[in-house]
């Protein structure tokens, strides 16, 4: 087993320095010995074990049961410096045969139905909101932020994805929006307050529900934003906007034909549509075990040939697509930062084995976007060759206009005072 493990190490990382202390005390070292030298210590022989069986779950699983503990350097460094050296190496018999299965039996996944979906939701999102409190941003977006420089706050680079996505789907005074994800209200609100829509929201969290609910009933805007404890596959009206942000990702691969079924009988003749989600840019790949077990069950990140071959045949129109290369990793390490710093506040309300796991969560998030195959696309899709203008000069334009929006909306209130 120790020699599995020392071959194992030794073809992981070639780049840098990782010692490992096992649970007797003697150290494995690996790399070429330059950066920062990294060092973890396992507990027991059982966790040595599960690592040389299946890594990919077992790391996780190791570092949120205290079993595998990061001495020296952080869980990210250690996860950054693995997946620095994953672009240089070949994976160990056992990793490759662990991923042909994963991805065998990815193909035959159950349908993701109406109430796997709903109890997906409910095990990531209605946990303690205070929670998320303590690193989104003051709008709560849990989606990537949109950063126009490497200086922007995570609360202007949030708005300015906002203001991005909303520039894009063009939207006239009063339109009618279905935003299918709605999350805790923010993007809905938006619509509503700096374009004039009226905005109904979906969303499968009862916590985001009530405090969706809140939000827009606080704001004045109840009347104009309605929020819904609904499945996107029930919705039967038609909008002239359809809006997704971070939704996507809970579809399943089996139901992408229902979704844009739906997206199609939903969005009117002259109307646009814009998904915004994670996928795969080194093309499609089984999920990751760990995550599909303790973060974001019943998911998948799809590669682009995966999507777009189903809007095709669904009859829709891709208009633009749009790449966001490591806003999601900036995103990330922002949400880490400050989910660190209120670490004890975590601990003191879910315990800590949940602040290690939220930790390697984030962590290992951050590196998949910044080193990984990661990244987060921007479909806008429309009924008609004309609906959208022909050039993309329009989104910039459409960006002043609403910062102008934004800047009245925001004094507005000051005034009548």
């Amino acid at each position: 087993m120790l020699f599995i493990l020392r071959r194992i190490l030794k073809t992981l990382v070639t780049h840098g320095a990782l010692t490992v202390e096992l649970p007797d005390g003697r150290l494995l070292t690996s790399g070429d010995g330059t950066g920062r030298h990294l060092r973890v210590r396992i507990n027991d022989w059982r966790a040595v074990r599960a690592l040389i069986l299946c890594p990919e779950m077992a790391l996780g699983e190791l570092f949120t049961d205290g079993r595998l503990k990061a001495s020296e350097g952080s869980i990210y460094d250690v996860l950054a410096l693995l997946s620095l050296n994953l672009k240089d190496m070949t994976l160990p018999f056992i990793g490759r045969a662990h991923r042909g299965v994963r991805s065998i039996v990815g193909r035959f996944r159950s349908r993701n139905y109406e109430q796997l979906a709903k109890s997906n939701v409910h095990r990531h999102y209605d946990i303690d909101d205070r929670i998320y409190a303590m690193f989104l941003d003051s709008d709560r977006q849990y989606s990537c932020a949109y950063f126009e420089n490497e200086r922007q706050t995570l609360e202007a680079a949030q708005l300015a994805k906002k203001r991005h996505i909303a520039a894009k789907l063009c939207v006239p005074y009063g339109a009618s929006v279905l935003d299918i994800g709605s999350g805790w209200g923010g993007m809905a609100l938006y619509l509503c307050r700096i374009d004039g829509a009226d905005v109904t929201g979906l969303t499968l969290s009862s916590e985001q529900l009530k405090v969706s609910q809140e939000r827009a009933e606080g704001d004045g805007l109840s009347s104009h934003v309605h929020f819904r404890l609904q499945d996107y596959r029930t919705i039967q009206s038609r909008f002239d906007r359809i809006v997704s942000v971070g939704m996507f990702e809970h579809v399943g691969l089996r139901d992408y034909g229902t979704f844009f079924s739906v997206l199609k009988r939903s969005l009117k003749n002259d109307g646009i549509a814009l998904l915004h989600f994670i996928g795969r840019l080194d093309g499609k790949s089984p999920m990751n075990p760990w995550f599909l077990k303790y973060i974001f069950p019943g998911s998948y990140l799809p590669a682009l040939s995966e999507v777009l071959p189903v809007i095709e045949k669904s009859g829709l129109i891709a208009t633009d697509i749009e790449i966001l290369r490591l806003h999601y990793a900036d995103t990330l390490a922002a949400w880490r930062r400050r989910f660190l710093s209120h670490r004890k506040d975590a601990a003191a309300i879910l315990g800590e084995r949940f602040c290690r796991l939220w930790e390697f969560y984030l962590a290992s998030a951050e590196t998949g976007f910044r080193y990984g195959g990661l990244s987060v696309f921007q479909i806008q899709i429309a009924q008609e060759l004309a609906t959208v203008p022909r050039t993309r000069t329009y989104i910039a334009a459409e960006e002043e206009r609403l910062r102008r929006l934004e800047c009245a909306a925001a004094v507005r209130p000051l005034a009548a005072e």
